[in-house]
């Protein structure tokens, strides 16, 4: 295997004012997190001693050619991941956590290969780069965030300490990178700053309660997701557990019914009608329809019948339908449900924030991003201001409307800023962060989007809100204590 020397590390400066007093309990915090989370016999927790694989030479992606060594292989847990380290390494670490989830029961090597390629812009800005494919495919949180403090602790195996260390949750994976941060950031050394970009912030228990919603108003529309010559499930499985549906036959039926990916003018007047209320009502953009309707369809099903054993942890019991031609029939018509107080309890210990963190946290969103709306980021900031630490975020926003990325130059740029603020106590505004990103920008060409006097509306605002379901966070640290406590709670790695 190739030998990869490893470049000196820059000292760390004076602990800046956020980590002063971390140090003191630090001993009494992990030990105590430990404790927590190994009582709960879904909650994965990484073994400091597990076996694993040493990291194997491998191609860097073209992106990357002539400027880092890279390295895969596959941790103790089975998740393959990717790590590259510059030719000019910085002495600093990245740890990205991917989006999703991916369903399928392997983990995918080429999942982190791909996210390398995709955020080489943090390679090229220096820093070292270390990704995991996750042990499995489907939904699990905190199995995802021991998979990600997996591969932080591969790399420090192979190529020792570093100067700093960042974590990066990208969609569903802002919401693992926060979960990582809350339970393994405490521990002094592991990381020092947290990049969360367009993050899915709601949590499990809230976040999808727009899919639950599009999920019902559509079959009262359509009818045909069932048919009424098909076998009956309640709508809040997603799909029944046996069906052999397709990506491809969900299209063709949600096309029957609204017509959603053809000309206007071609549209009968029923699936423009069909379109409009489904819209209206659901608020989700015309052209993410179809993947919201996939993540209600087959992740849902995940969710219920893989992860939960055939429980329900939704409902749309009290919400109030509005914006259709005839409100008054969809409210009578639409199928209701309530959750299995359980099941909710499980997706929520699962995924929810609650907030108790102790890193600085930037986050970056698209004011348009059609999939993980803006929205989410008024949620995190209720969840961090109940916690009592929204001192340690910082939150930016740009008129961009794609999820799956963001410019190169407001990565580096958010990076740069994270950097400086876990260096020196700091902390980057919006308007600080708009104003640095035209000189980065001269480097990659990508464009600057900020608009630093954004501020999101109300999670409720967009997302329907269930009984109760207004305040923040959505899990207290004092029902995470609690909750750890029962036998096989939250979801199976």
């Amino acid at each position: 295997m190739q030998q990869h020397p490893t470049p000196r590390v820059p000292a760390r400066t004076t602990a800046p004012l956020y980590r002063r007093g971390r140090h003191r309990s630090a001993l009494v915090a992990a030990l105590l997190a430990t404790a927590l989370l190994t009582t709960a016999a879904h909650a994965p927790v990484v073994r400091a001693d597990a076996p694993a694989a040493s990291p194997e030479a491998a191609d860097c992606p073209s992106v990357l050619a002539g400027k880092a060594r890279c390295y895969t292989g596959r941790d103790a847990q089975g998740a393959h991941y990717a790590i590259a380290v510059p030719t000019r390494w910085n002495g600093s670490l990245v740890v990205h956590a991917h989006g999703g989830p991916d369903l399928g029961e392997a983990s995918d090597p080429a999942r982190s290969t791909g996210d390398l390629e995709r955020w080489a812009v943090m390679v090229k800005e220096g820093y070292a780069w270390a990704g995991s494919s996750y042990r499995r495919g489907g939904y699990g949180t905190r199995m995802a965030a021991a998979d990600t403090e997996s591969v932080r602790r591969v790399f420090v195996d192979r190529f020792g300490r570093t100067g700093r260390t960042y974590l990066h949750g990208q969609s569903w994976g802002g919401n693992v990178a926060a979960k990582v941060a809350e339970t393994y950031g405490r521990k002094p050394g592991a990381y020092d700053g947290v990049l969360l970009t367009n993050g899915v912030l709601g949590g499990g228990s809230r976040g999808y309660d727009h899919r639950v919603d599009l999920r019902v108003v559509y079959q009262y529309y359509c009818g045909n997701h069932p048919r009424p010559t098909e076998p009956r499930y309640p709508l809040w499985q997603g799909l029944r557990p046996d069906s052999t549906m397709t990506t491809a036959g969900l299209r063709s039926r949600l096309r029957e019914c609204t017509g959603f990916d053809a000309d206007p003018a071609a549209r009968t007047p029923l699936q423009q009608r069909n379109l409009d209320d489904i819209l209206a009502v659901t608020g989700i953009p015309e052209r993410a329809l179809e993947s919201h309707l996939r993540f209600a369809t087959f992740t849902f099903r995940d969710i219920v019948s893989t992860r939960l054993g055939g429980r329900n942890p939704f409902s749309n019991q009290g919400v109030r339908y509005a914006g259709s031609h005839d409100d008054r029939a969809l409210n009578a018509g639409v199928e209701r449900f309530a959750a299995d107080p359980a099941a909710r309890r499980d997706l929520s210990f699962d995924s929810d924030l609650t907030g108790s963190i102790s890193l600085p946290v930037l986050t970056l969103h698209a004011i348009d991003d059609p999939t993980a709306f803006v929205e989410h980021e008024s949620a995190y900031r209720a969840t961090l201001r109940g916690a009592g630490r929204a001192h340690l975020l910082v939150q930016s926003f740009t008129r961009e409307s794609e999820h799956s990325g963001l410019s190169d130059a407001e990565y580096a740029t958010s990076l740069a800023a994270l950097d400086r603020w876990a260096r020196t106590g700091h902390p980057p505004t919006p308007r600080s962060l708009a104003a640095a990103c035209p000189a980065v920008d001269r480097a990659y060409g990508a464009g600057c989007f900020y608009d630093p006097a954004f501020t999101p509306a109300p999670y409720a605002s967009r997302v329907l809100p269930r009984p109760g379901g207004r305040h923040w966070p959505a899990m207290t640290a004092g029902q995470e204590r609690a909750w750890s406590r029962i036998d096989g709670v939250g979801i199976a790695p």
